[in-house]
């Protein structure tokens, strides 16, 4: 079955079908206005499949005459998308009537109508209708109107490459028409006609004038840049003569040009000169372009350049000028810049890297902008990064990250304090410094979290005698006054407490003021007192004085405190954990047991203190039972000191920090090791493929753009493979039966999921022996599913087949339903036949993706849709049935391996996931089973977590039918 060529799409609702003789009507007697309107109805509803014979005639009479712009291009459009030909494939008689009119638009004196006409006749594929206008499409060359001229040069180059013996000697024409041109379209599309025709002329052209490049518009370089990339590619011997033209397109005026120039460059050369030409020009463009887009477009063409290794070590010296791109405003453009620097940087320049991110990290101060607090994160991760990939600039990168922990923003200061605790244990030598900053930014921090955190780490690392001291000197200050319940009781009082006298010293009172301490009182008083008194004039005036008793007002605490007091006691409980380990530390370093005890006591003191503060009523909310415990463990164990607990204040902890830290190493290397990617290894006894022998100049020329992009649009995404789509066995996997085989049509669909588009190739077989007139395929969609266009109806003779192929827009991550039925014509009637429904996958756009727990956490916080789906499987090992789920979900798993390894009887991880929409999917398996019952089945839970509705329920849908299969499989 021949091809049906493709016509203008034009998108119009549903519309009702009206009469032929209205219609023949309103464009014989209506007057222009009506006749516009009613040739629009006649092209919607040929695009819909309508047939309307008849017309034609009627057009040509009473509308083809008329002089009317918009009326012209309508028909235009009309006559794009009549049918011109009988049932038997001959021309429509009317179709030479239509030739003569075209003929003389041709010769009209509008320079648009002749154009316009021109651009129609290159959608034409009837050389019968071409050829009668060619003697005037020629004259078109010599128009005195660039429109015209180019329009003229399009129409012979889609006639030379249909039918070349309608203009055989089109490309020495066009030749002598490109050498006679001053204007830059007119060159642009005859250069593109010589391209593709006639390659030889289109070099000798180039050839010819290839120093004054430069000086053409950018419409022609992007042409003159396709063909040296072609020509090289053909035959390499060519790239001496043309490379140093695409050097000098890299300093073109257009961006595009430039784009196109260094992509080319970099395919055609690997010399280190190359790359860094080509380097420096994307680094250019993303510096000087406002748009977003393109700024995350040329920054993926960079990282796409580091991948390749050859082209990575001479990227490397080029990081200090990737980091200008960080003057963009855009937070996803500053993150890949980041992440780019940092795999591009080594010992050379990284410690210019790390000054130009100290640099960044002063600008974010006092900035109000929203993605002001992620962009400060972003660069503390980098700076850790560099710290502990390069362990000799973290003595300079902690002054300046240790300024964090008084910032606001609590995520940044969490990810120093992430830093700090690896490099503290990690690098021995700098303990000193990092104590030594962490105690002077102590009583500036303004976060809980943070608190809690600085505590431990201080505990856990502090070495010296007179540090301890320091340390502990550092809390009590930031806890306050001791015993806290009876400075509380004063402070309700009214008293003075200790702290208030020390806040308040310093200041005096101005002499006159009257003031009145009543303490506990909050009502205003107010006493008068008036004096006469002679003004200049000789009259009175009185003068009154007014004392106001002060009104009780929230008091200023210390920080620690002031956690307490809102009812966070689990930093209390971190703090006394920490007060033991210094008391315990301290113990073992002094020899006088008169200094250890009144130390011991000292601390004592202080946790005594928080649990009565806890049950004494004052604070917003009482002590925990579990902060409670954890507070007595410590007082005992300071009271006994048992060598066990003992052991686990000293040692355990940070041994349990260390094998944390390495077990994220060893994951973090994991995932490094699976992202690189593998080589292509080829045997002595392989068998040779003839694509292989196309890519023999691997080593001198880079990839070939144009296969790799097409490589891509027929897998459907860069990771597919063509060999796997051609396979038999991956197409039949995919294909749906629509009717029963006992149905009059029999259908059957392959589904083809190409990222936002599915393609549905229906295969009707005819199983009649009657002549199917107006076989139409009609379908519609559930979900967030659109139909592109509806199929045309088709002729299938007794026992004869077609394919149709329909096109459906996806535009979120559901589950979509597409459904339909076949309507045909025979002799007696019409007839339907009901299809099966065709369900759209969800697996076929998430893809596995990975984040930190912080992250993890805030998007479970922040997103408000949740599907709870019960287990209901016959697995009986909990490791077999996560691995049967991430399988079937596309999901990753973030719980590391370690963490689940053993068998307990239950298991808890998280999982993971990115549609290609950009959507996160969060899931949360929660599952057990007896340890001693080996034949149990796995029972529990999944949570599944997403920002839309859709996506939640579709992937608890997913797991449920996962689960029936595995169950009916069993």
């Amino acid at each position: 079955m021949t091809q049906v060529p493709c016509y203008t799409i034009i998108n119009s609702p549903d519309l009702e079908v009206p009469n032929e003789m209205q219609l023949k009507q309103d464009l014989e007697k209506g007057d222009t206005n009506v006749k516009i309107e009613t040739l629009k109805k006649v092209i919607k509803l040929l695009l819909n499949g309508e047939r309307y014979p008849g017309l034609i005639m009627t057009i040509i009479r009473f509308v083809l005459p008329v002089q009317n712009h918009t009326i012209k291009k309508l028909l235009l459009i009309f006559w794009e998308i009549v049918p011109k030909t009988s049932a038997d494939g001959k021309l429509l008689q009317e179709m030479i009537l239509v030739c003569d009119a075209y003929r003389k638009d041709l010769q009209h004196p509008n320079e648009f109508l002749r154009g316009s006409t021109l651009r129609f006749l290159c959608k034409l594929k009837e050389p019968e209708l071409l050829e009668p206008l060619m003697p005037a499409i020629r004259a078109c060359l010599d128009h005195r109107h660039s429109y015209v001229r180019r329009n003229a040069v399009l129409a012979i180059f889609t006639i030379y490459k249909n039918f070349d013996w309608l203009v055989p000697d089109g490309p020495e024409l066009i030749a002598s028409f490109l050498d006679t041109q001053q204007d830059m379209s007119c060159k642009r599309n005859a250069f593109l006609m010589l391209l593709h025709a006639d390659q030889e002329r289109a070099l000798n052209y180039l050839a010819s004038c290839i120093d004054q490049v430069q000086s053409f518009g950018d419409i022609l370089q992007l042409v003159i840049v396709e063909l040296i990339y072609k020509v090289c590619h053909a035959n390499p011997a060519e790239r001496s003569r043309f490379i140093r033209c695409i050097y000098n397109l890299l300093n073109s005026s257009s961006n595009a040009v430039r784009y196109e120039s260094a992509g080319t460059l970099i395919t055609l050369s690997l010399a280190p000169t190359a790359i860094k030409a080509a380097a420096g020009c994307y680094i250019e463009l993303i510096v000087k372009e406002s748009d977003n887009n393109v700024k995350l477009i040329v920054l993926d063409r960079l990282i796409a350049m580091k991948e390749n290794e050859n082209m990575e070590k001479v990227m490397q010296d080029l990081v200090m000028d990737v980091l200008r791109v960080l003057a963009a405003p855009d937070i996803e453009v500053r993150r890949k810049t980041l992440a780019l620097a940092m795999d591009l940087v080594y010992s050379r320049n990284i410690n210019e890297m790390v000054h130009v991110l100290q640099k960044e990290v002063a600008k974010t101060h006092n900035v109000e902008h929203e993605d002001t607090g992620k962009y400060r994160q972003l660069l503390v991760r980098t700076l850790h990064t560099c710290s502990i990939k390069f362990p000799d600039v973290a003595s300079n990168v902690i002054p300046v990250l240790v300024e964090f922990l008084s910032d606001t923003n609590e995520l940044a200061a969490v990810d120093v304090l992430i830093f700090i605790r690896e490099a503290i244990q990690k690098f021995p030598a700098l303990r000193e410094l990092i104590i030594k900053h962490l105690i002077e930014a102590f009583p500036q921090i303004k976060s809980s979290k943070i608190h809690r955190a600085a505590v431990w780490i201080l505990g856990e690392y502090v070495e010296s005698d007179v540090q301890i001291l320091v340390v502990i000197a550092a809390i009590q200050q930031t806890l306050g006054e001791i015993p806290m319940v009876d400075a509380e009781q004063h402070r309700l009082a009214g008293d003075s407490t200790d702290e208030q006298q020390q806040q308040h010293q310093g200041t005096t009172s101005t002499s006159g003021e009257a003031t009145n301490s009543t303490g506990a009182t909050t009502t205003t008083t107010t006493s008068s007192s008036s004096s006469n008194k002679v003004t200049s004039d000789g009259t009175y005036a009185t003068q009154s004085a007014y004392s106001l008793a002060p009104v009780a007002k929230k008091e200023k605490r210390p920080p620690l405190r002031q956690y307490l007091m809102d009812g966070d006691f689990f930093i209390g409980a971190a703090l006394s954990a920490t007060l033991t380990k210094l008391a315990l530390r301290y113990v073992e370093l002094q020899s006088d047991a008169r200094t250890q005890n009144r130390l011991t006591t000292q601390v004592m003191l202080i946790m005594s203190s928080i649990l009565h503060l806890g049950k004494s009523g004052y604070p917003s909310k009482p002590i925990t039972y579990d902060d409670s415990d954890r507070i007595m463990v410590c007082l005992r164990t300071l009271s006994d000191r048992t060598p066990e607990a003992v052991a686990v204040f000293s040692h355990d902890c940070r041994t349990a920090l260390g094998n944390m830290l390495d077990a994220q190493q060893e994951e973090d290397q994991r995932m490094q090791k699976e992202k690189q990617r593998a080589t292509a290894k080829v045997q002595p006894d392989s068998p040779v493929l003839f694509a292989q022998l196309s890519n023999g100049r691997d080593n001198q020329l880079g990839e070939n753009v144009f296969e790799s992009s097409l490589n891509q649009a027929l897998a459907g995404s860069k990771t597919a493979q063509l060999s796997d789509m051609s396979s038999p066995n991956n197409k039949l996997n995919k294909v749906t039966q629509l009717t029963g085989f006992s149905d009059p049509v029999y259908a059957e669909a392959y589904v083809n999921v190409n990222q936002y588009d599915i393609v549905l190739d229906v295969l009707i077989v005819n199983q009649t022996n009657d002549t199917l007139q107006n076989c139409t395929l009609e379908l519609a969609t559930l979900g967030d599913l659109k139909l592109v266009e509806r199929p045309h109806p088709v002729v299938l003779a007794p026992h004869d087949f077609c394919n149709i192929k329909a096109n459906v827009k996806v535009s979120s991550t559901e589950n979509g339903i597409i459904f339909g039925n076949i309507v045909y014509d025979t002799a007696l009637n019409t007839n339907v036949v009901v299809l099966n429904t065709i369900h759209i996958d969800i697996m076929d756009y998430i893809i596995p993706a990975s984040c930190t727990d912080t992250e993890f956490r805030q998007m479970w916080q922040d997103f408000e849709w949740e599907n709870k789906v019960t287990v209901n499987t016959n697995f009986t090992d909990l490791h077999e049935y996560l691995k049967h789920l991430l399988k079937s979900t596309n999901m990753k798993c973030l719980t590391p391996e370690k963490a689940l390894s053993g068998q307990c009887g239950f298991m808890a991880a998280n999982m993971y996931a990115k549609s290609i929409f950009g959507e996160n999917a969060l899931a949360n398996l929660s599952i057990e089973k007896p340890v001693d019952d080996p034949d149990s089945k796995v029972t529990g839970h999944i949570r599944i977590r997403a920002k839309s509705q859709g996506m939640a329920l579709s992937l608890g849908d997913k797991i449920s039918s996962s689960q029936k299969q595995s169950v009916q499989a069993a």
